[in-house]
Order: structure tokens, then sequence, then C-alpha cells
């Protein structure tokens, strides 16, 4: 057992989900890792751990695993609402089914995730909230409309959420990367636009490592309470846009 309080992470199955979990974790803290693949997350063997198929558009789902992990770590104390999808195409050709999915789940079950764990939170005057975005909160690129809008709307909920938390003493952190080595790519489904960010990617030397990511989130996590980082933005020095 830890005396650390628990972190929970949607997405947790790979990517900057993956690494946030293994740094919580390294530094003692029990984690509640949640996503549809079940047997990677518990492949990780991580000390302190639950693991749980989790569909972040099932609330109750959500509301389950976290019920369950509270009651044996404690409460929630940070969730990193990371689960997301990128299908990432020419907006004229992209089959509407695509936008749905995007929309679904980076909008929707970026709620279902903070409000399974919000309430707890302000009556405890403490917690934080990470927020999974991306540079494409931040600006609009080519073969990423629907992308991008959904981005933007974490982003405008969690600028929200953090004017109105800040009274409850709660944090709300927005995580904005750019190219990061992760599984991102797995979702795009459009050959063109797959074939274009691989270009693109390897003119800046490739993106940069996950575990960098959720070293930051841990070091961010670690400030006192009354102290927030707004919003992480990293990206490849040779990043251009």
């Amino acid at each position: 057992m830890t005396d650390k309080p628990l972190v929970a992470i949607t997405g947790a199955s790979s990517g900057i989900g993956e690494a946030t979990a293994r740094a919580f974790s390294a530094a003692g803290h029990p984690v509640l890792m949640m996503a549809r693949r079940v047997e990677k997350m518990e492949a990780m063997g991580l000390a302190n751990s639950i693991c749980r198929k989790v569909d972040v558009l099932d609330r109750d789902q959500i509301n389950a695993a976290v019920a369950e992990a509270e009651a044996q770590f404690g409460p929630v104390d940070m969730m990193f609402a990371n689960a997301g999808i990128a299908r990432l195409a020419d907006i004229g050709r992209q089959p509407p089914e695509e936008w749905d999915e995007m929309i679904d789940i980076n909008t929707k079950g970026v709620m279902n995730t903070v409000k399974s764990v919000m309430n707890g939170m302000m009556e405890r005057r403490s917690g934080t909230l990470a927020m999974m975005s991306s540079i494409a909160g931040r600006k609009v690129y080519p073969d990423h409309t629907v992308y991008c809008g959904t981005k933007f709307f974490v982003h405008a909920i969690s600028e929200s959420l953090r004017e109105y938390l800040s009274d409850y003493d709660v944090r709300v952190l927005v995580l904005s990367p750019g190219v990061i080595e992760t599984e991102v790519l797995s979702g795009v489904l459009d050959e063109q636009t797959l074939a274009a960010y691989k270009e693109n990617k390897v003119k800046m030397g490739g993106g940069i490592g996950a575990d960098i990511v959720g070293d930051l989130i841990l070091n961010a996590y670690r400030l006192p309470q009354n102290a927030l980082v707004q919003e992480i933005c990293i990206t490849p020095t040779r990043q251009k846009f």
C-alpha cells in the first residue's frame, strides 16, 4: 500500500496515458488505469494499480471503476481525461461516421470523465483535472477540421472549468502536445492524410517520447495546490507549426 493519493487515467493502455501511469506509479501513487485494452494495462505490472476496461462514452463504467478504486485507495486526487481518437482526413471526402467518433469520444468522453470525480473534488476542496487537448486545440491544420474542433472544445471547457473550480481550490491543467511518439496515427484511415503526416514527421526528426510528457504532468501535479500550470504546450524543437 501507499500513502500517496490516487491518480486515475483514461486511455491508459498506450502513449501518453501509459507514460503518465508509469510516471505516477514510479513516484509511489496508486493508479486507476482505464481503457478498452485491459490486457495491455495489466501487462505493465504497475504496483498498486487497478486496470479496468472502460468505454468513456459509458458513464456507468467510469463511475464504477472510480468507485472501486476509491474504495481501495481513497479519493481520486488527479483525473487525467486522456482518452481520445484522431480520424484525420480531407473534410471533403471524410465519412461523417468518422466525425461522429471524434465528437463523441473527444468531447462527450471528456465530460463523462470529468463528471466522475468533479463533485468529490469540490467537496474536498482539492484535486486536479488534467485535460488532454492538443496543439490542434490552439490552431488549425490541414485535414484536422473536426479533430481541431474537438480539441478547441477541450480548451474552452477547460478554461470554463478552471474559472468555476478555482473557488473550490481544484486545479485544471490542459495538455497541448504537438507530435509525440504514440499510436495516434493508427486512428488515421485516410491514406493521403497519413502519408502527408508521416512525411512532415520525418522532416522534423520524429516526435517527442511520451515519457517526457508523462514526467511533465507529474511535475506540474507536484506543485502546491495553490499553484497551477494552466497549460503545458510541448512540441519537437523542429516542429514549425
